[in-house]
């Protein structure tokens, strides 16, 4: 007689190199975002240009040149800010996502084109932070924003690629953080119709959205 060969460990091995497979991805993927972001961080501090000194130069003539540019200073600050927001956001929701496909690395490659460009409309309000400049730059965030959103909606509906222990509760705050990116950018641009400086001084709001909502036992 004839003895069955046992099916059960084969398809439990074959679970566990399909897991190590996605491990692997995930981690090149996480490794390629983080260079992403810290390239475009980088070219934020290469937007800092002092303007030319006419002449012999003087301890007078460079102190004037530095206090010049402090709108870009300033850029730099908040750009820095938001793209360390942008950062966190991500590195912490791929700690629940566990598996990826086709869909997750093209939204994830939009997201990472959308953070490389930053340092443009940066350059844009620091030398032009007029209205079309504040908007230009709210826009590319609530870009920025929505395909953040897109990428954790399409990642937790049914669970789809993420930790499937993961309760509603988080699904939910995850989402509510994600949503308000957007909403106070595109807020921003309702203001800077009536005041510019103000419109960019609602974009601090955003390093500080997390604390409005309750830590859950397992944040």
């Amino acid at each position: 007689m004839r003895k069955k060969s046992a099916s059960k460990p084969v398809q439990s091995v074959h679970r566990e190199e399909i897991s190590e497979a996605d491990k692997f991805g995930l981690e090149r993927l996480v490794f390629f975002s983080d260079a992403v972001f810290a390239i475009a961080i980088t070219l934020l501090a290469l937007e800092i240009r002092l303007p030319e000194i006419e002449g012999p130069l003087t301890d007078a003539k460079l102190l004037q040149a530095l206090q010049s540019i402090g709108p870009q200073y300033l850029a730099f600050m908040l750009s820095f800010l938001v793209i360390g927001v942008f950062w966190i956001g991500h590195h912490r929701r791929y700690r629940f996502i566990e598996r990826y496909d086709s869909v997750l690395l093209f939204l994830n490659l939009l997201l990472l084109m959308i953070v490389a460009f930053i340092p443009f409309p940066t350059a844009i309000i620091s030398d032009y932070g007029n209205l079309v400049g504040t908007i230009f730059y709210a826009l590319t965030m609530v870009a920025a924003g929505l395909v953040s959103l897109a990428i954790w909606g399409y990642a937790a509906s049914h669970h789809r690629l993420i930790d499937p222990h993961m309760s509603a509760h988080q699904i939910r705050r995850e989402t509510i953080l994600l949503l308000t990116t957007p909403i106070i950018f595109s807020f921003s641009m309702g203001v800077a119709f009536i005041n510019t400086d103000a419109a960019k001084f609602t974009w601090i709001l955003v390093a500080f959205t997390r604390l409005l909502l309750p830590r859950p036992d397992d944040d």
